[in-house]
């Protein structure tokens, strides 16, 4: 394959409010941080661990105004985007790198009544009227190796 892929999936939750930022001629850039976890349990130990690695999420101008105004610390968010390091420097001069998710598309994943985020699915499912019950076809043998 000649070409390169840098793409990132995610779904977690924030860690605090947008932190807005605005620039001239009307621009704007949004900041918050997104935790997800993992949960797996300790081969030799038999013990239950949970790691949760937290994301800079970077939204722009209209998404991150949308984001500032719905997002609340704690939502459930899915949000696809890039990974993006930037180099700065301290106070001391030293280089310093921060890695970034820079956000093309989110989804609140938060229901209203539990948070301030409305909620927007992906996609809607078609179902069945009422009166046409929907039955799965019958088999007599299952061939699956499970």
């Amino acid at each position: 394959m000649s070409g390169t892929i840098n793409k990132v999936m995610l779904i977690g939750h924030t860690g605090d409010e947008v932190k807005m930022h605005y620039f001239e001629g009307g621009n704007s850039i949004g900041r918050f941080p997104l935790a997800t976890n993992e949960t797996y349990t300790n081969r030799t130990t038999g013990e239950r661990v949970n790691n949760t690695e937290w994301h800079n999420i970077v939204v722009r101008n209209k998404a991150a105004e949308v984001c500032e105004k719905y997002l609340k610390k704690g939502d459930k968010v899915y949000i696809e985007g890039r990974l993006k390091t930037r180099k700065w420097q301290d106070e001391k001069g030293l280089d310093r790198y921060s890695t970034e998710i820079q956000c093309t598309e989110f989804t609140f994943l938060t229901p209203k009544a539990e948070g301030s985020a409305p909620q927007q699915p992906t996609a809607q499912v078609a179902q069945a009227p009422e009166s046409t019950p929907v039955q799965a076809p019958q088999t007599q043998e299952d061939d699956l190796p499970f």
